[in-house]
């Protein structure tokens, strides 16, 4: 895997100050921070092999970006669920093909290779796929897919059915203790670069340090950087910005995948539309209604997600309208109501009702293709420490992911992670670390309001046409943020997510200024030179 080293900017080592001398702690072999399919598959798999697990959810087990996934599982098992080789072969040409030359062919390989077992595995702890009249899963087609092979649950609520499946079986294990509404604040490490030894966090205004031989990272995603967006709130980039702080290496975390269909009515929370309802027959109309994707990649509305969403960016500019039209009436009422209930329920909410009206969309901030670079068991480049899941980038998606890969790939490499993570944890032993306590952050900064105006600058200068003039302004406006409003020691999960998006959105505009010709989801206005097909390395700049 070729790589280029960025190096990134300045920052501290620790958010807070800390003795853990004076802290209360809690022990364990493995440590897993975050909730989601990557988190509850690592904590499952830790305890299966004999360790006591710790599970440190930042909100409930209920809140994770799993959670509202709506598509499904992309798993290849063929006909009567059998797996077939050649259909195999085609998930991993299409997974290719959607990374736009910067997959890693062997994990490609070896994740989706390893679909089946994963599916299994769901399906022992109860998880329900829906079934066709034939008896047979009912799989369903997506952009970039060359076949129908995508699992679903309750329609459009497969995230839910993943994530209510598997915190049962967390919920029930005796060797996995949960800790609910647990702020990570940092990794812990006796020197910068050095093996990880758990984490600092914040629970009940106390601070506690969660002490393990082995800790997995699965805290998800970044997409709360970004103004539109179909992430939850919880999606601010902690376990990014805590890894970074900590030398950890970072790749590819300039492609950050938008999705073409989120419901857009102003004033309402960005719902996202699923690909799959696109996969079923639905079409994307401009204002005019027309139908357009034609004109632009032969698969039309099942072209890859970057070129829908530039299609979709193209029509919006063209029309001075501020989105497009998705179009599902011809489906019908019966077939819209078991196919896509939430869909359905949260529009009609705004009044409207897709058996009979368009839905209006725009793109969206969605899924990070980046994140700490591992390989496909999820090892990262510091000891002691992995990653499963959004938040990390093991070479699978590269420069675009395939439409539901992602749940697949924190299933695999979370469950190999956990295993991998068991083997290797064990008792902490002693650990005495210290962080001397910085100047308090300002009483008066109105936080809410510096979190609004990072969103919009990311939307505007760091989201999905770019140009170096945007990403040097976004780079000047988020450094002096840093240093002047938010500098300081904050006491409030507040104040340390606002820390942690404003590095985040930091090291995304400095990625995305390195790569100066656009690929996949990294579009350049003002690309320069030949297409770079190196994989982007950041690394944390030692503070002066």
């Amino acid at each position: 895997m070729r790589t280029t080293a960025i190096s990134g900017p300045a920052s501290g080592r620790y958010l807070v100050g800390f003795d853990l001398r004076r802290r209360p702690h809690l022990e364990s072999d493995v440590l897993v921070v975050g909730g989601g399919v990557a988190g509850l598959c690592a904590a499952l798999a830790a305890a299966e092999r004999g360790s006591e697990v710790l599970l440190l959810v930042k909100s409930s087990l209920s809140e994770s970006n799993t959670h509202y996934a709506q598509g499904g599982v992309a798993a290849v098992l063929g006909e009567g669920e059998r797996e077939s080789r050649d259909e195999v072969e085609l998930h991993v040409q299409d997974t290719l093909q959607a990374g736009a030359g910067l997959c890693d062919e062997q994990v490609v390989r070896e994740l989706l290779g390893g679909a089946a077992a994963a599916i299994e595995l769901l399906r022992r702890h109860g998880c329900r796929f829906d079934h066709g009249a034939d008896g047979h899963l009912a799989l369903a087609r997506e952009g970039g897919h060359s076949a129908r092979r995508i699992l679903h649950a309750h329609g459009d609520s497969t995230g839910a059915e993943v994530a209510r499946s598997l915190a049962s079986a967390v919920a029930a294990h005796p060797q996995i203790t949960v800790v609910d509404h647990a702020f990570a604040i940092d990794l812990l490490s006796a020197t910068p670069g050095g093996r990880v030894l758990g984490v600092l966090y914040h629970r009940r205004e106390e601070l506690v340090a969660a002490l393990a031989g082995a800790t997995v990272l699965a805290t998800g995603g970044c997409g709360w950087v970004w103004r539109e967006t179909s992430n939850p709130p919880v999606a601010t980039g902690d376990g990014l910005a805590m890894a970074y702080r900590a030398g950890a290496e970072l790749m590819d975390l300039e492609f950050m995948q938008f999705h073409p269909t989120t419901l857009y009515i102003a004033g309402g929370a960005r719902l996202l539309i699923t690909e799959a309802m696109r996969g079923e027959g639905a079409v994307l109309k401009d204002n005019a209604g027309e139908r357009f994707m034609p004109r632009y990649h032969p698969a039309a509305e099942l072209a890859p997600r970057d070129v829908v969403t530039r299609a979709i960016m193209a029509e919006i500019r063209a029309s001075s309208f501020p989105h497009v039209w998705l179009d599902a009436t011809h489906l019908g009422g019966p077939f819209l109501a078991e196919r896509f209930p939430t869909i359905a329920q949260a529009c009609m909410r705004f009044g409207i009702d897709i058996a009979r009206q368009w839905i209006p969309v725009h793109p969206s901030a969605h899924y990070h293709c980046g994140g700490l670079r591992s390989d496909a068991r999820g090892a990262t480049s510091l000891p002691g420490l992995w990653s499963a899941g959004e938040v990390g980038c093991t070479g699978l998606h590269g420069a675009n992911r395939l439409a539901s890969n992602s749940i697949l790939e924190g299933l695999v490499v979370g469950i190999r992670a956990g295993g991998d993570a068991a083997g290797k944890g064990g008792a902490p032993g002693r650990v005495r670390l210290s962080e001397a306590r910085g100047e308090a952050a300002s009483d008066s900064l109105d936080v809410p309001d510096l979190v609004r105006s990072l969103r919009a600058l990311m939307w505007r200068q760091v989201g999905i046409e770019r140009n170096a003039g945007d990403l040097a302004m976004a780079s000047r406006s988020l450094a002096f943020w840093s240093s002047h409003q938010a500098r300081g020691e904050f006491r409030t999960r507040e104040g340390w997510e606002l820390q942690n998006l404003l590095l985040v959105g930091s090291i995304i505009a400095a990625a995305a200024l390195s790569r100066g010709h656009g690929i996949g989801t990294h579009t350049r206005t003002d690309e320069q030179g030949a297409p770079d097909l190196t994989h982007h390395v950041m690394q944390r700049a030692e503070t002066p």
